[in-house]
Order: structure tokens, then sequence, then C-alpha cells
């Protein structure tokens, strides 16, 4: 018993195509094989009529990222300038509007060059990302009282983080490390992060320099640390723990 090699019909050995979808059925122990290789290379089964494989391949069309783009730039744009008039001539108490056009701003630039700017450098997008995070908190300190610590806190912050992603991004794309690199990057870049939020605190505050929970943190992560250092260090250490988690 033989089977449609298209479609996977089962075929009585006496059928010369398959009665569901037609492509011919070739038997090589009942067919001379120079006929067969005479047929593929003519391009039909002797006949004229039909191949013995479809050439025809099924395929979805590929979608235009600009296309994309545009219709999410006009949706948020949108929502954005529906919220300015409704701020404006409907609910007048307050800027609360500023706060949804910044969502707007930032999830935009997020998804620029996903769909436009394809071939921008990564770098270059951590950067659009963190400027349009900073006008979103910009938009934040128009509706405050109180607007020194957008400069003197978020900023600040904000660079600090921006920083240590463009180095992590850096390190992983430079020396493609394996997945106990990648987590002695990580642990790091966290510890140094903690660290920096409290400092910044501190100084806005103007307050001692001192580690309260951040030292708790890089006491951890030290610790950790320390451990990925170790399997780093001892090869067949690493790969029973590759072995045994599986990646």
């Amino acid at each position: 018993m033989s089977y449609c090699v298209n479609c996977g019909v089962k075929l009585d050995e006496n059928l010369v195509k398959c009665p569901l979808c037609n492509v011919i059925v070739i038997n090589p122990a009942l067919v001379d094989p120079k006929l067969i290789i005479g047929a593929k290379v003519n391009g039909n089964n002797g006949d004229g009529e039909n191949e013995t494989f479809p050439q025809k391949s099924g395929k979805v069309e590929v979608a235009n990222r600009r296309d994309f783009g545009l219709l999410f730039s006009i949706i948020l744009g949108g929502i954005a300038v529906s919220a300015l008039l409704l701020n404006l001539l409907v609910f007048r108490e307050g800027w609360w509007s500023l706060l949804i056009i910044g969502i707007c701003v930032i999830l935009f630039f997020i998804a620029l060059p996903a769909f436009i700017l394809t071939k921008t450098p990564i770098y270059i997008r951590l950067l659009i990302n963190a400027a349009s995070a900073g006008l979103y908190l910009y938009f934040i300190s128009l509706i405050t009282p109180d607007t020194e610590w957008f400069i003197g806190l978020a900023l600040p912050l904000l660079a600090l983080f921006t920083t240590i992603i463009i180095i992590l991004v850096w390190l992983i794309r430079f020396f493609k490390p394996t997945f106990f690199t990648k987590a002695l990057y990580f642990i790091t870049a966290l510890a140094i992060l903690c660290v920096g939020i409290e400092i910044f605190i501190n100084f806005y505050e103007g307050k001692n320099f001192s580690l309260m929970w951040s030292a708790i943190v890089l006491t951890v992560c030290v610790v950790i640390d320390a451990g990925l250092i170790t399997v780093l260090s001892r090869r067949r250490l690493r790969d029973d723990l590759r072995k045994r988690l599986h990646f």
C-alpha cells in the first residue's frame, strides 16, 4: 500500500494519479528509473499534463512595516490630540493630558525603530528611548508644584540607567558571552544601579554619603557574582550545570 507524497491519502496500487490532489503517482519498483529522470528533466510526466510534484507553494504576503508604523502613529496621534482637546474644552482642571501625551510620545519613539527606522543602530535607539522618557518626566514636572526634582533627581537617575543599559548592550554584542557571563553582567549592573540610586537620592536631599538599603543589595549581588565567577573559572562545574539546567 502506498500513499500520496503531497496530501498523504492512501492509494491503490493501480492508480496513476492521486484522486484527491491529482499529483502523479510513481512507484520506483514498477517504473524504469530512467523514465522518471527524463520526466523530471523535461518538466512533465511524459504526457505533458502535470508534474510529479506541485511547483506552487502557498505564501503569505509579507506585511509592510511602514504601513504598520503609519497606522500606529495615527492611533497614538489621535489619542494625544483627543486628550489635549478634552483637557482644553471639557475637563479643564490641571494639565492631566500631558501624562497621556507623554505616554504616546514614549510609545511612538519605542516603536519608531521597529517600524520605520529599522536599520538604526541599537545605541541610537536606546538614546531615543531615554530622550522620550526624559520628555515624559518633564511633562510630569509641569503639573507638579515642585520642579526641582526633575533636574536634581530624575535626569541624573535617567542618565545612570541609560548608561548602564548601553554598557550592557555593548558587552553582550561585542563579547557574545555565555549564559553565566550574562548573568554576571546583569547582577553587577543591578548592584551599580541600586548604589547609584541611593547616592543620587542622598545628594538630592542634602544628606551625607551613606549606604543603607543599597548596601544590602550590594552584598547579595557580590555573593552571587562570587558564585558566578567560580562557575566560570571551573569548566567541569560549568558544563555540569549546563547539562542539569538544560541550556
